[in-house]
């Protein structure tokens, strides 16, 4: 089975999470998530700096996919400064049939995302502007801005449109 690699970066309340999760219904069963959060938070408890085990565990999950999942997507704000090295060798390792996709967008649209989440109460703005990453673009080849005129379906027709061309 030939697989593809879409990774999903961006800042917190960028909206990355969402699209990511709903990308997984619609490419269907067996489709492998590996979110970030989930592996850093909730099942390694690490702070996200340089060396921290999440960055090796987030590897080798999405790692497993490869021949055995059709589509493998990788959803975080997967800092560059932390994360690139690992992102790279996941871009060689899946043969380059990888996507890669930034939330660019303004602090403010952040903020105003953020509001709109089950979970804004746990932090606020001070915690999203201490988090900030500005154009943090990992440089790699098919990375694509998103932008925050394009909608959630905009952004879901232009990943399910490269997913049917299979890079």
């Amino acid at each position: 089975m030939e697989t593809k690699l879409i990774i999903i970066r961006g800042n917190s309340g960028s909206g990355k999470t969402t699209i990511a999760n709903e990308l997984q219904k619609r490419l269907g069963p067996g489709t492998l998530l590996v979110s970030q959060d989930m592996v850093r938070r909730d099942m390694l408890h690490v702070k996200d700096r340089q060396g921290n085990p999440s960055i090796d565990l987030i590897r080798i999950i999405a790692e497993y996919g490869k021949g055995r999942s059709e589509y493998v997507i990788v959803e975080g704000i997967l800092g560059k400064s932390i994360y690139q090295k690992m992102l790279r060798a996941l871009i060689r390792f899946f043969d380059c049939k990888a996507d890669v996709y930034y939330f660019d967008l303004p602090f403010s649209e952040t903020v105003k995302r953020h509001q709109t989440k089950a979970n804004t109460h746990e932090f606020g703005v001070e915690k999203l502007e201490e988090w900030w990453l500005a154009d943090d673009y990992l440089g790699a080849p098919n990375e694509i801005m998103l932008h925050e005129k394009l909608s959630k379906e905009a952004i879901l027709d232009l990943i399910l449109k490269s997913c049917q061309t299979k890079s």
